[in-house]
């Protein structure tokens, strides 16, 4: 992992950690490098007239490393409008920083998963194909197929896996796709019919929805509200025992 040079963010941040197609399982040898987190704006700039910057965005100076951070309560405030983008973001396993704080956020994340999270999947799964259908990108397709699978596995376990490598239930060319997409990022689809399992997949997880365990809700425990609030005043020190 990279270490991040001092001076990126001017605030104090929650959590680092990777995203893109590093956490999906298929970067390329020329992929940039996808980081994603949370800072803490201080009080007098969220209370008073003068606004901190709810989103930071910093790259490198190669151009191969991008970073975008969220203040937490934006960052809050996406997880609780089912944002699978953020819940993947903070659930990743390739951690670059941690804090406290990343972990009270982590512990909570169960309790915001609902069944209506399969909304952003779909949604996602066809900005995705249709990207596909315009440039024939193999990158567009892979996302399709990793949306897509993701959301099934959430709507049927509620935990949260990205990686196309991993994931039950794709296509059996998914492997070969995968090593083509290793050669370079914008590398072309090979030619085939494609629709007929990006159309089942939509099916299935608009079936998985359906007959889903999880809540129509998230938790209301006010637990992040004083997570938020708590951050905010006294920084991010170890949560009370």
């Amino acid at each position: 992992m990279p270490e991040l040079p001092e001076g990126v963010c001017p605030y104090p941040r929650v959590f680092a950690t990777v995203s893109g197609a590093h956490l999906y399982g298929f970067p390329s040898e020329d992929s940039d490098l996808d980081l994603r987190g949370v800072h803490v704006l201080p009080a007098e700039e969220v209370v008073g007239l003068v606004q901190g910057p709810e989103t930071l965005t910093w790259m490198s100076e190669d151009r191969q490393t991008d970073l975008v951070t969220h203040d937490l309560l934006k960052f809050c405030r996406l997880l609780r409008k089912r944002n699978g983008y953020v819940l993947e973001q903070l659930l990743s396993p390739l951690v670059l920083e941690t804090t406290p704080v990343h972990e009270e956020l982590v512990a909570l994340a169960p309790g915001l998963i609902t069944r209506h999270h399969a909304h952003h999947y779909l949604g996602f799964a066809r900005t995705q194909w249709r990207l596909y259908g315009r440039t024939g990108e193999l990158k567009p397709l892979l996302y399709t197929f990793r949306v897509l699978l993701t959301g099934i596995h959430l709507m049927r376990t509620g935990e949260v896996l990205c990686d196309l490598n991993v994931l039950e239930g794709g296509p059996g060319y998914l492997p070969e796709l995968i090593g083509l997409k290793r050669s370079a990022e914008h590398a072309a689809a090979p030619c085939g019919d494609f629709a007929p399992d990006v159309e089942a997949l939509l099916a299935r997880l608009e079936e998985e929805q359906a007959s889903s365990a999880l809540p129509e809700q998230p938790e209301e425990d006010g637990a992040m509200h004083e997570l938020v609030v708590r951050t905010r005043l006294r920084g991010m020190a170890d949560p009370p025992s």
